[in-house]
This record gives structure tokens, C-alpha cells and sequence, in this order.
């Protein structure tokens, strides 16, 4: 297993406001190795980066985003979470893949399925994904386990991952079962020995989410799990320099 990735958990969130072209920008910035986002559809089929059902908390508005046209929602400011930035927008998936594309970051798109089941999510991200000659650098993940199995059926050759909060029973199996490429599990899991072990003995790619405390970044990049979900990218990154020298040492 190779150095732990580090992926800027709904861009550089900690800094920036989340899943906005911004906090996307800043991750690049911060030598982040991808970022991960999370996807929903507007009333009228489009596909946009946010993670609530809702645009309560990140807008000071209310709502769901199902509810909203496009044109309704791209005028909607997400700046509430980190006031400081004035004029910030929720984007649209292309327009997160278009500031992407020029650099070499590992996308991870959260296909929000889990409480509102989006007509053709699955088929639609996969459409644009393959139209913009992203699919070898986009994972597509989800706590909806049946949206994975769909994305399989449709693109078997595209990475997926099973996010998951709860412990699994035997999670490498079940994972091969579905027929995902990668377990997403919660950092607390760290805590659960026999899950842990078995984590650490299943050949399957872990990403862990979200990796916030020094502590918890040290103890995942000591162990070179394959790659950390975090808010804070920059400081990740110091603590996985100074393990690399601490190695070669």
C-alpha cells in the first residue's frame, strides 16, 4: 500500500464554504490529492453539488432543493457556514468537473440517495461523467447501497465506494457482494478492534470519513489506509510531510 491520499471532504470545508467552487479551488491549493462532493437533482433534472436535502442550513433559506428550479437555485448564496465569503453559489456537477478537469484530483461524487431517491441520478451522472472524460478519475459513492448496485449495472468499469456510519457484519464481503470497489466507513470505527482488524485485513480500499483532529490524522496516515475524507487538507498534508521524513529517516 502506497502514501495515504488525502481528499478535501466537500472541498476545503473547513476554510471555505462547503461544496462551492471555492472551497474545491482552495483544496487544489492546498496540495490536496482529490476532493469529494455530494450530488442531488433540481426540480427540473439538474444535477447540483450540495449536501443537505435542504437549503436551510448552508443558505439561511428554506426549502428543499427537490422543490427548486435550476434558475431558482443558482441565485441561492451558500455562504452561512463561513460568512466571510460574500458571493458564493451552489454549482453545478459540470461546473465542478469543469474547474477540475485541468487538474489531476480523484473526484468522489456522493450520490445524495439516501432520504430522497432522485429519479435517474445514477444514469445522469454517469452520462456526464463519461461526456466529460472523468471516468478514471471519478469514484462514485453512496450510503443508498442499491444506488451503487445500479451504477454497477450500468458502468461496471467506474469506481464506487459503500459509505456506512453503522458496523457491517463481515464489511469486505458484503462489499464484494454489492459489488463496490471500496468501504467508505466513519473514522470511529478505529475503536471497534475486531472491526478494525478486519479492515485492515480485507484487500479492499479504505476511505475514511471525516478525518478532522491531528490525532485521528496521524493515526490514519501512520497506517496507510488508502485515503482520509477531510475538512482540513493543509494540515493533513504537513502531518503526512512529516511522516514521509519520519520514514526515510
Amino acid at each position: 500500500m502506497g502514501m495515504t491520499k488525502i481528499w478535501a471532504h466537500r472541498g476545503a470545508s473547513g476554510y471555505a464554504p462547503e461544496n462551492t467552487r471555492e472551497a474545491f479551488a482552495l483544496a487544489a491549493e492546498q496540495k490536496a490529492d482529490g476532493v469529494e462532493l455530494d450530488v442531488q437533482l433540481t426540480k427540473d433534472g439538474q444535477l447540483v453539488v450540495i449536501h443537505d436535502e435542504t437549503i436551510d442550513r448552508v443558505s439561511g433559506q428554506q426549502g428543499y432543493v427537490k422543490d427548486f428550479t435550476w434558475e431558482e437555485l443558482k441565485k441561492c448564496c451558500v455562504n452561512r457556514t463561513i460568512p466571510g465569503y460574500r458571493e458564493v453559489f451552489i454549482p453545478t456537477l459540470e461546473e465542478v468537473y469543469q474547474l477540475l478537469a485541468e487538474t489531476n484530483l480523484t473526484i468522489n461524487v456522493e450520490l445524495k440517495t439516501s432520504l430522497i431517491w432522485y429519479p435517474q441520478i445514477e444514469e445522469k451522472v454517469l452520462q456526464l461523467t463519461k461526456e466529460m472524460g472523468l471516468l478514471d478519475r471519478v469514484i462514485l459513492s453512496s450510503f443508498n447501497h442499491y444506488s451503487i448496485k445500479r451504477v454497477k449495472e450500468i458502468e461496471p468499469h467506474i469506481k464506487t465506494g459503500i459509505l456506512y456510519s453503522d458496523v457491517l457484519y463481515r464489511p469486505a464481503e458484503y462489499c464484494r457482494r454489492v459489488g463496490a470497489d471500496a468501504l467508505h466507513p466513519i473514522y470511529l470505527h478505529r475503536f471497534m478492534k475486531p472491526v478494525w482488524e478486519e479492515y485492515c485485513t480485507a484487500q479492499i480500499p479504505l476511505h475514511i470519513w471525516t478525518v478532522n483532529t491531528e490525532e485521528e490524522m496521524e493515526f490514519f496516515l501512520c497506517r496507510d489506509v488508502d485515503a482520509i475524507i477531510t475538512n482540513y487538507p493543509d494540515k493533513a498534508r504537513k502531518i503526512a510531510e512529516q511522516i514521509k521524513k519520519q520514514k526515510i529517516q
